[in-house]
């Protein structure tokens, strides 16, 4: 073996999403106008959350988490990616890969969880109503944050841990545009096993875990809404429902095909596509699909502009 594939690799290069120099520069448009669109949203919605007190419900509450989590996951890897379009040679030093596997695993699997608890809020307020002040207080919905944020830590800590202590050297040319585990897998020089096993099960403790928690509340909210004698309740509550959903189909059935499925560290240009749905699309669609065509936060968003335009 030559001498190179002894050395321990100190910086990656990514393929990127494209070769072709104009491909790159329509590429270059169109996430430029997805960070802009995702950064504006989503510090829209903590903003308005903020200051309008009629906003102050555990909801929104949670919502303004999930803007922060989409605003985190959006600028550590659409900004690099951003720069990677107008340069020839894609960088990125291994102590920023690591950093940046980091911050993503964190605020990803923290948006998984914050999904889940969304989806219970839900279903409190659906099948529950007259007890939802006093199972949803602001103590317990503090509490349920810090466990969503918690356990983001968790699964980032173990998946970082386990993908960064494996050996790489020689090949340290990532076909992805991001740092991630299942590209970095297959760069590495020694057996994965343990790696991907540990990764599965995170999959299973993140992803499906908070899937199934989501169906059996909108089961049962279904249910309950199916109950309902009042058409106009019953528009209501699927809306709100079907807002909720939309994100999870998107955010959740893109992460699965990533992390859960067979031979996942094998990456092609397919799911590096996938990747860009719950990297790019859906945390500039959370804002609009969850808050900004929601009645109490355009009415928010009037209020704040009338006040400010006197």
């Amino acid at each position: 073996m030559g001498e190179e594939n002894h050395t321990h690799v100190t910086d990656f290069v990514f393929l990127g999403l494209a070769q072709d120099p104009q491909t790159q520069e329509l590429l270059f448009v169109l996430f430029l106008i997805i960070y802009l669109l995702t950064v504006l949203g989503n510090l829209l919605i903590i903003v308005l959350i903020h200051i309008d007190s009629r906003l102050h419900t555990p909801m929104y509450f949670f919502l303004r988490n999930l803007s922060f989590a989409d605003l985190c996951f959006s600028t550590t890897t659409v900004p690099q990616v951003l720069v990677h379009f107008l340069v020839k040679r894609k960088t990125i030093s291994f102590a920023g890969c690591s950093m940046q596997m980091v911050v993503l695993l964190l605020v990803g699997s923290t948006e998984c969880a914050l999904l889940a608890v969304m989806s219970y809020d839900r279903y409190v307020a659906v099948c529950k109503p007259l007890h939802y002040s006093t199972i949803m207080t602001r103590w317990v919905c503090v509490q349920l944050a810090l466990g969503s944020w918690a356990t983001g830590a968790f699964v980032s800590l173990v998946d970082t841990t386990f993908t960064l202590c494996l050996p790489y050297q020689g090949n340290n040319k990532i076909n992805h545009y991001f740092c991630e585990p299942p590209a970095l897998l297959n760069l590495a020089s020694a057996d994965t096993y343990n790696a991907e096993m540990a990764i599965f099960v995170m999959g299973v403790v993140i992803l499906l875990a908070p899937v199934s928690l989501i169906l059996g509340s909108y089961g049962n909210i279904i249910s309950t809404v199916i109950r309902m004698q009042s058409g106009e309740g019953r528009v209501k509550s699927f809306s709100t429902c079907g807002s909720h959903l939309t994100v999870v189909v998107l955010f959740y059935g893109s992460a699965i095909f990533a992390y859960m499925r067979p031979n996942s560290k094998i990456m092609n240009e397919k799911d590096k596509m996938i990747s860009v749905f719950y990297s790019a699309v859906t945390p500039m669609l959370n804002p609009i699909i969850y808050s900004l065509r929601n009645k109490a936060v355009t009415g928010a968003l009037r209020r704040i502009t009338a006040k400010l335009s006197c």
